[in-house]
């Protein structure tokens, strides 16, 4: 991969570490100027990028969940992965209101907010393997 600059985290699957995830990518992210909305809008995607790995990559165990994020020129690349119980049917985890865990009262929005602020999203997963978020924008506000 070419990149200008890269950051890497690796959290345990915790509750309380989404919010550090997210503020730690935003903070990366804040080199590029971005506005307010576009910030939000990468902590947004992020949150529920790392709760999707919490809740239904690791269900009930610990595990391991690596954040990284790319920049060149003014293109920011987030990549959320876990190694938990991957997704069985992504084209259906990715339809807006689905979800595997209708117990917990999840809304089975998380996909869609993920594509609504972000330009791309890519889902890459294998059963028993884990689950690969990679997610792009476009920042506007750089000089």
């Amino acid at each position: 991969m070419d990149f200008e600059n890269s950051m890497k985290l690796e959290i345990i699957s915790l509750s309380q570490n989404e919010a550090f995830a997210r503020t730690v990518v935003a903070a990366f992210a804040s080199q590029l100027d971005p506005t307010l909305d576009e910030i939000s809008d990468v902590k947004t995607a992020v949150s529920e990028a790392v709760t999707n790995s919490i809740i239904h990559g690791y269900e009930n165990t610990q595990g391991i969940i690596t954040v990284k994020a790319d920049i060149k020129d003014n293109l920011l690349t987030v990549e959320v992965i876990d190694n938990g119980k991957g997704i069985e049917d992504i084209e259906a985890a990715r339809q807006p209101l689905y979800t595997s865990k209708p117990e917990l009262e999840r809304s089975g929005m998380g996909f869609t907010v993920m594509e609504t602020f972000m330009d791309s999203v890519d889902v890459i997963s294998e059963l028993g393997k884990g689950t690969r978020v990679l997610m792009t924008k476009k920042f506007n506000s750089v000089a």
